[in-house]
């Protein structure tokens, strides 16, 4: 699992470093403007799934699976609901990792 750095998007915008998903899934921080870029170069779709760690009433909380279409790039929005209290940190995992790149953005939020 490769741990994903943050840019910090200013007002004046920023260049997004992607980088390979990893095939053991990644992690990356949550909170308010805060957004996992996906970028699937492959022609076949791919799922992103985010981790939702907890339970409610000793029900375990259902991850949150992302279709990501062939060819496209999906923001996806890391809120705090996606933090491992024991990490601190998103996990994410992938159906496939075959030309799928990645990035964490925060965005200004007023």
């Amino acid at each position: 699992m490769a741990a994903l750095t943050t840019t910090v998007v200013g007002l004046d915008g920023a260049a997004v470093p992607f980088a390979s998903a990893a095939g053991g899934g990644d992690d990356c921080q949550t909170g308010t403007g805060v957004l996992l870029m996906v970028r699937n170069g492959d022609s076949s779709s791919h799922t992103v799934t985010l981790v939702t760690p907890g339970t409610v009433n000793g029900l375990a909380i259902a991850d949150r699976p992302v279709p990501v279409a062939a060819g496209a790039v999906a923001a996806i929005p890391v809120t705090s609901d996606y933090r491992d209290p024991s990490t601190g940190r998103a996990s994410i995992t992938y159906d496939d990792v075959t030309s799928v790149d990645v990035a964490v953005i925060r965005v200004p939020v007023s």
